[in-house]
Parts: C-alpha cells; structure tokens; sequence
C-alpha cells in the first residue's frame, strides 16, 4: 500500500536531516502543510527548537496579491514560524530526497478570520458566535474557501492535494484552555449545537418551508435534557440519534439544507483545484462518511464526493475502520484512492507497534493508501516502530 506521511514545513525547513529520516521511514509520499489553522506543535527531533507555536490560520507560501487584491475576505500570511515560502522549500528539501509531495490545505477552520469578521462564523441556536467555524453557506466564504483551496493547493513541485475542512465546523473544537466538557455532548447534541442560525442559514431554512425562529426554539427544546444531565436518545447513534431529539421532519430538513451546501462548495472547490492543477493532479478530500458530521473530516455522501474528488482520506484509529471505509468502498471505482488514516503518534492515542495490523485491517475494508499522522510529531520510537510496520507491509 501506498503510504503518505504527514508534516508541517516547519519540521523540515532548518533540519537538513529531516528529509532522508522521512524517506527511511519507507514512505514514498509527504503530505504538506500548505494552509494550516493556528497550533502549536512539538517538533522533537530540530535542531533549532522543540515548539512551534502558529498563531493564526495561514498560508505557509507566497499569496498571489492580484489574486486577491478586491477579496472581501483573503488568507492571512504566517509569522515566523513559516516565512517566506517555507513550503516551497520544505517541498524542494522532500523532493531532493526521492519523496513525491502533495499539498494539504486547510480551508473552512479558521479563528482569525472570525475574529476579524465575526458576520462570517456559525451562529447556534442560542446566538452564539463560533470564531473558529466559517459558515460554509455564506456566499463571501464560499469564494475565500473555493480561491484557497485553488491557490494553496497548487503549489510548485506538487502532484496532488489533500482538503481538509472543506465542509461544515462545528461545535466541537480544540481550543485553548477548553471548559466544555462539563456536560457530555453525544452524537445527536453535537450535531444541535452545530446547526447555524446566521441571516443565510436562516434564509435557507424559510426556502425549505421551515420559520428559522421556530427552529432554534426546536433545538433549544430539544437540548434541555442534555444540560440536566439525562440520558442519551436510547443508545441510537447518528441520523436516528439526532431525529430522537430534533423529531423526523425537523431534522431530515436541516441536513438536507446542510448537505446540499457543502456538496455544492465542494463540488466548486475541486473544480477550481482541477482547473488550476491540471491533468493528472490528484484532488483527494479528508472526509466522514456520515454527512450530519462536522470538522477536519467534513461529512459527505460518499457515492457523490467519490465522483467529483479523485479518492477520500478517512480516519482509522482507534476501532473506526469499518465504520470510515465501507461506505466509501461501496462506491470506488478502479481509479479510486481510499487512504486510511492511522494515527502514530503513542502521545495522541495512535498504536504504531500495530501499524502492519492496521494496514492489513483497513486494506480488507478497500483501503487503498496509508496516512500516516504525523512524522513530524511522533518520538523517535513512534518513527522506528512505523519503519517496522511499513517494511512488514512490504
């Protein structure tokens, strides 16, 4: 199986050894950070520092300034912990190596840019702004999201791209200093809690019949018992989990809503990578199999992403195989890429010392590819046990 490693440029840019250490790993692809949200990252093995701390969602590459001069909202540039083109010289340092590169690219997560234009964030049903969570139905982001994810995804020195967040966020999120795990949050809540009330949603809800006004009051209702602490909706999981709470006809109409929004951003969000990369340029998507899902892993329908992107990158760690790859094994075609996403860093939950079992388990499942998170992140036993369970592979 094909096998990708996933790194920030930061790991290579200044740390001459980086390269050839991913190479001997037996990967033979680095998935790139090209437009990354803020983090702050470990980097274990540099020899300049240990922490990296990215404080804002940036391009870690030159912006085309023509591109954007009249952008209602355009990407921000990174600081010092990526200047300059900082992924066109990780790419060149990769490539010098024997490593093919593909970009990955960050789209709908993005705190700043909330921050600073607060009307562009999911607004719930209570009226409280997510900064972290562009609302993918407003027309301004639709065009910032579809012109990022052309412009960073096709870099020099790139024969493919990876999109992640091109979909809906939500509720859930890694913030700093996080006080929300008071009152757990099932499935169905999480889904509640990450339906959007601002003026375009509410627009969109009254052009399915719906009173916007007394749909937020719907989901308020329908969350009361989650803050006193009841029970779940009788062991029910995803779609019948969230129809327990919101009621069938409520909760068919606001997926519908949901799911044509984001088929459509990313249906325009691969055609504009395509027309820019070129045949032959690769366009996968990291993607949920469940559309009511939000985050990285935007959910999708999977026999409809599977004919407008080349493949899917689905999380695999932790027991999700099954769950992640066969819907999506349902409808691949021959060309179809299904990679596999297995955490290996021990530190973040991942179990590099199963790699091989892993592999071989989601390979049965029509896994196709590997990715592996993150090379960059992982200890140097995390790094030898992958070597391990990838020469295992053959």
């Amino acid at each position: 199986m094909r096998a990708s490693a996933f790194l920030y440029p930061w790991d290579v840019v200044g740390d001459p050894d980086a390269p050839a250490r991913v190479a001997d790993l037996g990967v033979r692809q680095v998935t790139l950070a090209a437009a990354y949200h803020s983090t702050r990252a470990l980097t274990p093995r540099h020899p300049r520092h240990r922490v990296v701390t990215a404080e804002h969602a940036a391009v870690l590459h030159p912006l085309d300034e023509a591109h954007w001069a009249d952008a209602e909202l355009r990407p921000y540039a990174a600081g010092d912990w990526a200047p300059g083109d900082a992924y066109g010289e990780a790419t060149a340092a990769l490539a010098d190596a024997g490593l093919d590169v593909h970009t990955w690219v960050v789209l709908a997560h993005n705190s700043r840019l909330g921050a600073e234009h607060p009307e562009t964030s999911v607004v719930n049903a209570y009226g409280d702004r997510y900064p972290w969570a562009p609302c993918v139905a407003r027309p301004a982001v639709r065009t910032y999201v579809v012109s990022l994810a052309a412009e960073s995804a096709v870099r020099p020195g790139a024969s493919g791209t990876e999109l992640e967040s091109l979909g809906w966020y939500g509720f859930a999120h890694l913030h700093a200093h996080d006080k929300t795990g008071g009152v757990p949050l099932g499935e169905a809540a999480q889904y509640l809690m990450s339906l959007c009330f601002c003026s375009v949603c509410r627009a969109g809800y009254l052009s399915l019949g719906l009173d916007a006004g007394e749909l937020a009051g719907a989901v308020r209702r329908a969350l009361e018992p989650v803050w006193s602490g009841a029970p779940g909706p009788g062991g029910r999981t995803g779609r019948p989990a969230v129809e327990a709470l919101l009621g069938t006809e409520l909760a068919a109409a606001t997926l519908n809503w949901r799911a044509r929004t984001a088929r459509t951003l990313q249906d325009a969000a691969v055609a504009a990578v395509r027309a820019r990369g070129g045949p032959g340029f690769q366009v996968l998507l990291h993607a949920d199999p469940h559309p009511h899902r939000t985050g990285a892993n935007a959910g999708v329908d999977p026999a409809h992403v599977l004919g407008t992107a080349d493949g899917v990158v689905v999380p695999c760690t932790g027991g999700a195989a099954e769950a992640m790859l066969a819907p999506f094994a349902a409808h691949r075609r021959e060309s179809t890429v299904l990679a596999a996403n297995l955490t290996v860093v021990s530190g973040m939950g991942g179990s590099p010392h199963t790699l091989a079992e892993d592999a071989a388990h989601a390979r049965a499942l029509g896994a196709t590819e590997l990715r592996l998170y993150h090379a960059g992140l992982a200890s140097d036993a995390d790094l030898a046990a992958v070597a391990a369970g990838l020469s295992r592979l053959g």
